[in-house]
């Protein structure tokens, strides 16, 4: 059985699947420096039922906003990061 999907993404559909992607991954990355185990798994959870809970969203200005909301927590995650002493940059990806 093959996991590609039925209909075909348009190119603006897929450069936004990427991007959700990105960020998806950004975030699992910061999370990895968070040095209590209890609030990493507690972030990781609550990075993967956002993003599951938004998986078939089709709408591209929600996907937009959604991206946006996620980035701005992500850079909160990382300043607080940097704040407690630990470095969250990932090389500026």
């Amino acid at each position: 059985m093959s996991k590609l999907p039925k209909v075909a993404l348009s190119l603006k559909q897929f450069m936004l699947r990427q991007e959700v992607l990105k960020l998806y991954r950004e975030i699992w990355r910061t999370t990895r420096l968070v040095p209590d185990q209890h609030s990493r798994r507690e972030l990781r959870e609550w990075a993967r039922h956002d993003f599951q809970t938004n998986r078939n969203q089709n709408d591209e200005v929600a996907i937009k906003m959604l991206l946006q909301g996620g980035r701005r927590s992500l850079t909160e995650l990382q300043t607080s990061l940097e704040l407690s002493g630990t470095s969250a940059k990932s090389g500026g990806k």
